[in-house]
């Protein structure tokens, strides 16, 4: 694009090509070129890293897809309950080869939830880690499918050498088409109940590799992920990109600052996805200052909105290059993004500009029309990455993904002359005070400039006078002193906000109720704030 916008609407740059490729077929183009390369590694400590190369991988991911193929047939469900484990990466292989549809289950979600997931998705299969921070997900399987006569077979991770050694060798794997779906993931629930998009096998591959390119990740480069893999920026954005690029996936069981720190130094990562609450968590960590970290060249970070100040503190400490994605699991992972060599203000400030292939504006979501440059309105966009719909919800999904192909993402910004997005709020934080309209995000960006806040949520909660009230609440630094507290934050907003956009309530919080992927869940903040 050379010519600066006057409306908020980027078109799609189509340099380049949309790859009409499996996921299976990611892989068996790398084992054919690097059959001996380093493909997947995976650390749980204590024990001994387990490696495979991406010959093995292929060949491995082959014997899983015959053994799925001897229980279920190609476009059934199949759900897998589990923190991060090789176990669960095999497993997304073989489904993806045989043709079967993987949906993606939170391993902290207990039996109601757990049943809500796997009748919403009509899966016919579960598989499952034996155990869950001491929770025994084997009998809560039995519990929560005993009134889901759909679910024919259960199998624990324990069992898996069993179940993959019976696989018949001989069997034809089937031809799977690129635009079928590939996996159903559940939405995070920030807002309300989760939903199950339904992701297929092109958007997932092709929104994974343009992250990767606009990274800059080289041939063969080296990633470390601890993001959970049933989100998409775990087995989608860094799996997939990574592989994509013939890369080496370091996997962790989960996030652990001291664990990841270990692992970019023992591998010589050269690139880690964090969302901001874990990128908080490693520059606060004791074993910063004793690893060598030098291998790392580029920090990622996505599903929640950074605020500037982190963003300048992590180059700063680790010396790192930046790159800020932005996304949702209905569009296969990320829309738009910054590049490692935009200026500090761009990857301070923006979300960057839309991704290859990804057509995205700004609109008034009263009347649906494009905005100017500069003005606040609800991002939404289209493109090959758009889910093919939420499972068995046609309503849900006819109201977000309009008649035109957009899907409406929820989400409030401005886009300026370059096509650069900025996240200003989602609709449904908008408080309305008085009639006048208070967006969190800029007041969570002035507060995050203080040095006794690590972190910050700001809401709206019922005022009988007001209609809303703005509401703080905040993570202190280890070791500051909340007396007075909430009179120095006030001053420090009144410094720099209109009065009426100042929090006139503080509370000092240990932790944020937060989804695995690190977003904090506001509608249950709200509901602790205002029910203690």
């Amino acid at each position: 694009m050379s010519e600066p916008l006057s409306e908020s609407y980027f078109p799609a740059d189509r340099t380049g090509e949309v790859r009409d490729v499996t996921v299976g077929q990611v892989v068996d183009e790398v084992a054919a070129v690097h059959p001996d390369r380093l493909a997947l590694v995976y650390a749980e400590p204590p024990a001994a890293p387990r490696t495979w190369t991406y010959r093995e991988l292929a060949d491995e991911a082959d014997r899983v897809a015959r053994a799925l193929l001897a229980e279920f047939t190609p476009g059934e469900r199949v759900a897998v309950w589990s923190p991060n484990c090789a176990e669960w990466v095999l497993l997304q292989h073989g489904a993806a080869r045989a043709g079967i549809v993987l949906v993606t289950v939170n391993p902290a979600y207990l039996e109601r939830e757990l049943r809500h997931v796997l009748a919403r998705s009509e899966a016919v299969g579960v598989f499952y880690a034996p155990q869950f921070r001491g929770l025994d997900l084997g009998e809560v399987v039995a519990r929560a499918i005993a009134d889901l006569p759909a679910v024919r077979r259960t199998v624990s991770f324990a069992a898996w050498a069993d179940f993959v050694t019976g696989a018949d060798l001989d069997r034809v794997l089937p031809v799977v088409d690129p635009g079928g779906a590939c996996q159903i993931q559940f939405t995070s629930g920030t807002t309300g109940a989760p939903k199950g998009a339904v992701l297929h096998h092109r958007g997932i591959v092709n929104a994974a590799r343009f992250v990767a390119e606009r990274v800059g990740l080289t041939d063969g480069a080296v990633s470390v992920n601890s993001m959970p893999l049933f989100h998409i920026g775990g087995c989608g954005v860094m799996e997939l990109g990574t592989m994509a690029k013939a890369g080496t996936y370091v996997l962790a069981p989960g996030f652990d600052p001291g664990h990841v720190l270990e692992l970019i130094e023992a591998h010589r990562g050269e690139v880690t996805l964090a969302v901001p609450t874990m990128l908080i968590a490693l520059l606060e960590h004791p074993d910063l200052e004793k690893r060598d970290l030098g291998s790392l060249r580029v920090v990622m970070t996505g599903g929640a909105s950074a605020p500037a100040e982190l963003v300048r503190r992590t180059k700063c400490t680790l010396g790192t290059d930046f790159t800020i994605s932005y996304g949702q699991t209905e569009l296969c992972g990320v829309i738009t993004q910054t590049a490692p060599a935009d200026d500090e203000g761009d990857q301070a400030e923006t979300i960057g500009r839309p991704l290859p292939f990804a057509e995205v504006k700004v609109i008034d979501p009263t009347e649906g029309v494009v905005l100017p440059v500069g003005r606040q309105g609800e991002i939404c966009t289209r493109g090959y990455q758009t889910m093919l719909g939420y499972h068995g919800q046609a309503a849900e999904t006819a109201s977000t993904v309009d008649d035109d192909g957009w899907l409406h993402t929820g989400d409030l910004g401005t886009m300026d002359e370059r096509g650069y997005l900025r996240i200003t709020g989602r609709i449904k934080d908008m408080i309305v005070r008085g009639g006048e309209k208070v967006y969190p995000r800029e007041i969570e960006e002035v507060l995050h400039t203080h040095p006794a806040v690590l972190d910050v949520a700001v809401l709206g909660v019922p005022d009988e006078r007001w209609g809303e009230r703005v509401v703080a609440a905040v993570r202190l630094r280890p070791g500051t002193d909340t007396d007075g507290i909430g009179p120095a934050l006030t001053e420090h907003c009144r410094a720099q906000l209109a009065r009426y956009k100042v929090p006139v309530e503080w509370h000092v919080l240990d932790q944020f109720p937060q989804t695995p992927s690190g977003k904090i869940q506001k509608f249950v903040l709200r509901d602790q704030l205002t029910h203690p």
